[in-house]
């Protein structure tokens, strides 16, 4: 008899999914990767014909190892900035799992929940693999859902001594500070500029909607770690080309990088960098390949533009708990 359909609600998958299980599920989902035992073509990406949003299309698969099968699995995506003024999330969708030997659907997930948590997983990773050991000044461009999250990782690989906060409305920064302050413990301080958020910060996180730069290279402190997030097509960026050039830059995959990082691809037609600035993936680091960082005034920057075997390896830890312990709603096809 088929294995009936599981289905996690965002509730749910928040609960099985805490910050700190999702951080290595990461590290085992990219060193998967790098070892040749996954499968991770380019999105594909539908507008909206007013450009006002899009569908992504995101397939891909991991290989089975021996306490688990392999899976195949697409997460659907859509991304409309505008719901921020609707108090809805920007990006809303499915996780979907299938059984790579029989074809069979195993799960559905809610997308944006995945998404949220191993966005800022896969930053943590980048920030325990690249940042100095005693990096503890934080600074959050914007005050999103990724804000929260990436607040989470960044306490999850780093104990945090200073945080501030800074968004393009002084008001959802004040909020965000008042907020998350108070739920995750930590004192958060909003401040009038972006400029001002990161002065003498050893962590950045860019995590906004902006489609011009919100920080500059010049701003960036000797020995800081950025984890460049925001902005995922060719013609948005987040980052000055400076900020691209004075550091050593790593990707969550070189391939998609070359096509979709716009914060990389606009500095490269500056004349900033050429492709050789790319120096690896986090794979490569996890599975020692190369080294991260090389000295303590170094700037290492790690652009992120999320993959689907980031999906698919969370798709399974969710998988493995909810059978576990019994979570969830199963459907019978």
């Amino acid at each position: 008899m088929p294995t009936p359909l599981l289905i996690l609600s965002r509730r749910e998958v928040e609960e099985l999914l805490p910050m700190g299980e999702c951080i290595e599920a990461m590290a085992e989902g990219l060193s998967a990767l790098a070892r040749g035992e996954a499968l991770q073509p380019l999105r594909s990406v539908l507008w909206t014909p007013d450009r006002n949003g899009l569908l992504g299309v995101m397939p891909g698969h991991l290989s089975g190892a021996a306490e688990t099968a392999g899976l195949l699995g697409v997460k659907l995506v859509t991304v409309f900035p505008g719901n921020h003024a609707r108090g809805e999330d920007s990006h809303q969708g499915l996780v979907v799992l299938f059984d790579d030997a029989t074809g069979a659907p195993l799960a559905v997930f809610d997308a944006a929940a995945i998404t949220a948590i191993r966005t800022a997983a896969v930053s943590g990773l980048a920030t325990r693999l690249l940042a100095r050991e005693g990096a503890s000044d934080l600074a959050i461009l914007g005050s999103g859902v990724q804000a929260t999250t990436h607040l989470e990782a960044m306490r999850a690989v780093r104990r945090l001594s200073r945080v501030r906060v800074w968004s393009r409305d002084p008001e959802h920064a004040r909020r965000f500070a008042a907020a998350e302050g108070e739920r995750q413990g930590v004192d958060i301080e909003a401040v009038s500029s972006a400029r001002e958020a990161v002065h003498g910060a050893d962590l950045i996180c860019t995590v906004t909607a902006a489609r011009e730069p919100v920080l500059e290279g010049a701003w960036i402190s000797p020995g800081a770690h950025v984890n460049a997030v925001g902005a995922s097509t060719p013609a948005t960026r987040e980052l000055d080309a400076a900020a691209v050039a004075r550091a050593r830059l790593f990707v969550d995959r070189r391939e998609s990088a070359l096509n979709e990082a716009g914060d990389f691809l606009l500095a490269l037609q500056e004349g900033a960098i050429d492709e050789r600035h790319i120096l690896g993936e986090l794979g490569d680091l996890l599975t020692d390949r190369m080294a991260g960082r090389g000295g303590e005034e170094e700037i290492t920057l790690f652009k992120s533009l999320g993959l689907a075997v980031e999906d698919l390896a969370a798709g399974r830890h969710l998988y493995r708990r909810a059978t576990a312990e019994k979570r969830g709603t199963r459907f019978a096809m």
